[in-house]
């Protein structure tokens, strides 16, 4: 098998509050290859999003290595885009002034302004959002909202695609095109892509893998089930499908099975 792409090795994560040292994270190892889809899922206050943060370079590790390509992760970089459950698109800015800003921050120096309109139209035709492109976002809806963060992301052209709850605050329907939306996504352009998630069936839907959680303090990769379903997958099949229906079983036994833990007020998500 080839080298992964990223690879976490036996990283620790401590926070310090008003003197008090949290361990967050407790040894933990993954290794993720380019094209895989992984879900993260696990109770609240397990350090999913820690475990994110470190690879967004948000956070930095207590003791051990974040590696992507063989490198270590020392900060924030174009090279891993991150989408959060909050948009934060720039009100002021149309659409199309929100990619292209993503756009014109990475190829501005090597690219013309026909090639960056071009470039920027095509991420927002990835997401289907060019009929949007001169609207605000306090004139779209929530999930339109998403679509255009997706874009924005895409749009730096990232090795790594984080995806932080990005549909936590929709509506279902809402929610299931999105899933739709970024399914289309990595079957077309084969990104590699990390998603926190506490919904098992968009966990299974979604990934190639899933990583399971325990409880924190010191939270450890507790199992992971490889989701061996067929691509592409269309909902309407999949939840018939027994091998989705075992892995969707294992999950939620597990998620059980760590349901009454202990876990810390100040332990972060």
């Amino acid at each position: 098998m080839s080298k992964p792409l990223l690879s976490l090795e036996n990283i620790y994560v401590d926070f310090e509050r008003d003197g008090v040292i949290s361990q967050v994270l407790d040894n933990v190892s993954l290794s993720v290859h380019k094209g895989e889809f992984l879900s993260i899922i696990g109770h609240s206050g397990c350090g999913k999003s820690t475990l994110l943060n470190v690879v967004a370079g948000l956070v930095p590790v207590t003791l051990g290595a974040a590696l992507l390509d063989n490198k270590e992760i020392k900060g924030p970089g174009p090279e891993r885009a991150v989408v959060f459950q909050n948009h934060s698109l720039l009100p002021w800015m149309t659409v199309y002034e929100n990619v292209r800003l993503a756009v014109a921050k990475l190829y501005g120096a090597k690219e013309n302004l026909k090639q960056l309109h071009d470039r920027t139209l095509h991420n927002l035709e990835l997401v289907k959002m060019t009929h949007a492109k001169d609207k605000r976002p306090g004139e779209i809806s929530g999930g339109m909202k998403q679509r255009v963060g997706i874009a924005r992301a895409l749009a730096m052209e990232p090795k790594v695609l984080l995806l932080d709850e990005p549909f936590g605050a929709l509506d279902a329907l809402t929610r299931a095109h999105l899933q739709d939306t970024v399914m289309e996504l990595h079957e077309r352009i084969r990104s590699t892509v990390l998603m926190i998630t506490h919904d098992v069936d968009e966990a299974v839907l979604l990934a190639d893998r899933v990583v399971m959680m325990t409880n924190g303090p010191k939270a450890r990769i507790g199992q992971i089930v490889d989701v061996k379903t067929p691509r592409p997958r269309d909902r309407r099949v999949v939840m018939q499908d027994m091998q989705f229906v075992e892995c969707r079983r294992r999950i939620v036994s597990f998620l059980e099975a760590h349901d009454h833990a202990p876990v810390p007020l100040t332990e972060p998500a």
